[in-house]
């Protein structure tokens, strides 16, 4: 059983015992709490699919947060403007949160 949810703008396959990198929900969040997503788009139990429009009411994706900040790669944002001397560089690194999936109820 699978489910495609919405988290934040995003869309992500969930599947029951696999693991999440979301964008960061926050500080109030601790490790092992648990969060609900019910933005469910569409969902798959024994090769039937529902679909919905746009959301499936009552159903949804139950989580447990693993690491509450998570940062990724560094991107390197280099500018560059040749014979001008203009030469810009900054980096950044996005924060996630982790995340199991625990059940997903469709």
């Amino acid at each position: 059983m699978y489910a495609i949810v919405e988290i934040q703008g995003q869309q992500f396959k969930a599947e029951a015992d696999k693991f999440l990198y979301v964008h960061y929900l926050g500080d109030a969040l601790k490790e092992g709490d648990t969060v609900e997503f019910d933005r469910v788009l569409l969902a798959e139990a024994d090769n039937e699919v529902k679909v919905g429009a746009p959301t499936l009411e009552g159903a949804k994706v139950v989580c447990q947060v693993l690491t509450p900040l998570v940062k990724g790669d560094k991107v390197i944002v280099f500018k560059k403007k040749r014979r001008k001397g203009y030469r810009r560089k900054n980096g950044h690194r996005q924060c996630f949160t982790k995340v199991l999936i625990k059940e997903v109820v469709a």
